[in-house]
């Protein structure tokens, strides 16, 4: 969870920007190969900041196109955006926010860390075009009385609709992610850490299942240092665990790992820890007992403790035909 989980700056809803001035929109077709960042968003952001989720029941946070909305007006430069963007992101902290209104409603995003060309490439394409938006996101923009609603930017995105490989895994391990993490973060929300738990226990699997049969796939969450025996990384898995958390100390961005095996792909990618996370697999010094003692209840074998942020947890192990 970039719950995914993702995730980025959180600015008020109900912090009103009348001098939000859209620029004029120009419909122009732009090459794939350019848009690293809105690739960036859609695996860092979405889990979270998804425009797919409904206004009220299910979200989790707002939606990026909010944030946009609310931060660029027709004086802001994309320096500073870029720079307030990243501000934000290495630092989330209820003072440091700006969208009081969804600090309230949703809490604080989880501290993940970034590459900081990540978080750069992100905001770019942010500021530089326009970005999916939520059906009802236009009335809500005018129902706040912020004036008719246009989103700034170049254009439409137009795209390749044809998915390779890597991208038919990263669809299955990101839409399983956010099903996961929606789930997970309204049972934290609702009833707190000890009802995660619970969540994790008996519905995690069974969801995690059922996305795997809607892709006719095979789907796994494993790890070096499992919770539920299950979950155990075999010799494989265990080799690109460990690539992945090289590349998150050399603080690179994680790239999948794909491998033909005949009419068969095996998938790979990882799955990072953040402050959310912390609160059931970090270090036994900052463990509540509470919490602690309920995970050996429910899981007598656990080994996933000891984390601090931004440590490889484990990874996406996604089987699945060739198209």
């Amino acid at each position: 969870m970039f719950i995914s989980v993702l995730v980025l700056l959180l600015f008020s809803c109900n912090k009103k920007k009348e001098n939000y001035v859209p620029t004029t929109i120009e419909e122009e077709n732009v090459v794939s190969e350019n848009l690293e960042g809105k690739k960036l968003m859609e695996t860092n952001c979405y889990t979270c900041h998804s425009p797919a989720a409904p206004q009220d029941e299910g979200r989790i946070a707002p939606p990026m196109v909010a944030i946009k909305a609310h931060y660029i007006t027709n004086e802001t430069t994309k320096e500073e955006f870029i720079k307030h963007f990243k501000s934000f992101v290495e630092n989330p902290t209820k003072d440091n926010a700006q969208m009081y209104g969804a600090v309230k409603r949703f809490g604080v995003m989880p501290k993940q860390q970034f590459p900081e060309e990540t978080i750069t490439k992100i905001a770019d394409y942010i500021y530089d075009y326009q970005i999916e938006e939520p059906s009802w996101f236009a009335k809500h923009w005018e129902s706040e009385g912020n004036g008719k609603w246009q989103q700034s930017g170049k254009g439409a995105i137009v795209e390749n609709k044809v998915k390779n490989i890597e991208e038919i895994g990263m669809n299955y391990a990101l839409s399983t992610k956010k099903i996961l993490g929606k789930n997970l973060m309204s049972a934290i929300q609702k009833k707190g850490t000890l009802n995660a738990l619970e969540f994790c226990n008996i519905k995690a699997m069974p969801l995690t299942d059922s996305m795997a049969t809607k892709y006719n796939a095979t789907i796994k969450r494993v790890s070096d240092k499992n919770r539920n025996p299950k979950n155990k990384a075999n010799a494989e898995e265990l080799h690109y665990i460990e690539q992945f958390k090289a590349d998150l100390v050399a603080n690179k961005e994680p790239k999948p790992v794909v491998i033909e095996k005949g009419n068969k792909v095996q998938f790979y990618y990882p799955i990072p820890t953040n402050t959310m996370c912390l609160q059931c697999h970090g270090t036994t010094e900052n463990l509540k007992p509470e919490v602690r003692a309920k995970t050996l209840k429910l899981y007598p074998k656990d080994l996933a403790i000891g984390y601090s942020e931004n440590q490889v947890r484990g990874m996406w192990s996604i089987t699945f035909n060739k198209k």
